[in-house]
C-alpha cells in the first residue's frame, strides 16, 4: 500500500455534489497514467456484454475467468499506479479483497481520465469504476454504485492558530478573508453559495499550492476535502488544517461520499460487492484497509447509495 498524501500529490477531489458539474482536475495523476501506457493499451479490448436478465451475468463471467478489470484515474490516494508500477489506492485494494472473496483471485487495471470513467464503463472498457468516485444524482441516472465506502467532509489551510477564526464559508464571507481552492473544485460552489463573490476567488492547481499561497500570505485561507487538507500540513510548520465541517448545500449540511460503479444490468454483482462490504464495515475491516491511504473513522459512513442518489 502507499502512504499518505504529500507534497508531491495532487488533489484528488471527487465532484460536485448535487450539481452535477466536474469537481476533479483532471491535471491529478497524469504522471502516474503516463507511467502505465502499456497498461493502458492492454486494458483497452472491450469486455463482453453482459445480459440484463436476473441481474446480470457479469460476476459469474469474471469468476469464471478469474480477473475483473478496474477503471482507475490515476489519483491519490483513490486508485493509481505507484512508482513500483504496482496498483494501489484505497478503492483497488478494496477491490483486491471483495472481488477475492466473490471468488475472482485477480483485478486489473485499465486508467483513463476520470471523465471517461463512465462513458468507458458504458462501453464496456472495463468492469468496474474502482477509482473513489462521488455518488450522486446525475451519475446515478447512468450507472449503478455500490454503497459508499467513505464519506468526505471538507476542511480549509490556514495559519497556524487560525488567527481569522475560520470554520466554515459563512466565516469567510463574514470576515472578509482572501480565499483560494483548486481548480474546478466543489468547493468553489460552496463558497459562492455562502455568499462569497467568485471572481474573487483564486484557483490554483491543487492542494500543495493552495498550501503554498497560505504560506506566503497571498490568501487567508484554502478550502479542500477533510483527507488530502489533512495530510498536506504535515509537511508545514507554518499552516494547520481546520476540523472538517460539511458545507451547505441549498442550505442544509451535506456529506459527499464515494463508491464503486458498476453498469445498470450488473445488479446481482453490486449486490454481492455491497453484502462483502456492509460485513468489513461491521468488523473494521474497511478502516484498516483504508487507514494507510490517510482514512480514518471521520471518513467511515453508514450513508447508502441510496440516500446519496436522491432516492
Amino acid at each position: 500500500m502507499a502512504p499518505p498524501i504529500g507534497n508531491d500529490s495532487k488533489e484528488a477531489s471527487r465532484d460536485v455534489g448535487h450539481r452535477g458539474t466536474s469537481r476533479r482536475s483532471l491535471l491529478a495523476g497524469v504522471t502516474a497514467l503516463g507511467a502505465v501506457g502499456a497498461l493502458g493499451a492492454a486494458g483497452c479490448s472491450r469486455v463482453a456484454t453482459a445480459s440484463g436478465e436476473n441481474g446480470g451475468e457479469l460476476l459469474d463471467r469474471l469468476k469464471a475467468q478469474g480477473v475483473v478489470r478496474l477503471g482507475i484515474a490515476g489519483e491519490i490516494p483513490f486508485g493509481y499506479i505507484d512508482k513500483d508500477g504496482e496498483l494501489t489506492g484505497e478503492a483497488p485494494e478494496l477491490a483486491r479483497v471483495i472481488f477475492k472473496r466473490l471468488g475472482v483471485d485477480r483485478v486489473q487495471p485499465v486508467p483513463t481520465e476520470f471523465g471517461s470513467l463512465i462513458p468507458g464503463l458504458k462501453s464496456q472498457q472495463f468492469d468496474v469504476v474502482a477509482a473513489g468516485m462521488y455518488i450522486n444524482a446525475e451519475r446515478c441516472a447512468q450507472v449503478i454504485f455500490s454503497d459508499p465506502d467513505y464519506q468526505m467532509l471538507d476542511a480549509f489551510i490556514v495559519r497556524k492558530g487560525n488567527p481569522k477564526n475560520l470554520r466554515d464559508y459563512k466565516d469567510v464571507v463574514k470576515s472578509g478573508a482572501k480565499f483560494a481552492t483548486g481548480t474546478g473544485y466543489a468547493e468553489i460552489q460552496y463558497a459562492v453559495e455562502a455568499g462569497y463573490k467568485e471572481s474573487d476567488i483564486l484557483i490554483v492547481q491543487d492542494q500543495v499550492a493552495g498550501m503554498n499561497a497560505v504560506e506566503a500570505g497571498r490568501v487567508d485561507v484554502f478550502a479542500g476535502t477533510a483527507l488530502t487538507t489533512r495530510e498536506v500540513v504535515k509537511k508545514s510548520g507554518k499552516v494547520e488544517s481546520t476540523e472538517p465541517f460539511a458545507p451547505l448545500v441549498d442550505g442544509k449540511p451535506h456529506t459527499d461520499g464515494g463508491g464503486f460503479a458498476f453498469r445498470p444490468t450488473e445488479t446481482k454483482l453490486r449486490d454481492a460487492f455491497n453484502v462483502e462490504l456492509k460485513k468489513m464495515k461491521e468488523s473494521g475491516e474497511l478502516l484498516r484497509i483504508l487507514r494507510p491511504f490517510g482514512f480514518t473513522k471521520n471518513e467511515m459512513t453508514d450513508l447508502t447509495a441510496k440516500e446519496l442518489c436522491g432516492g
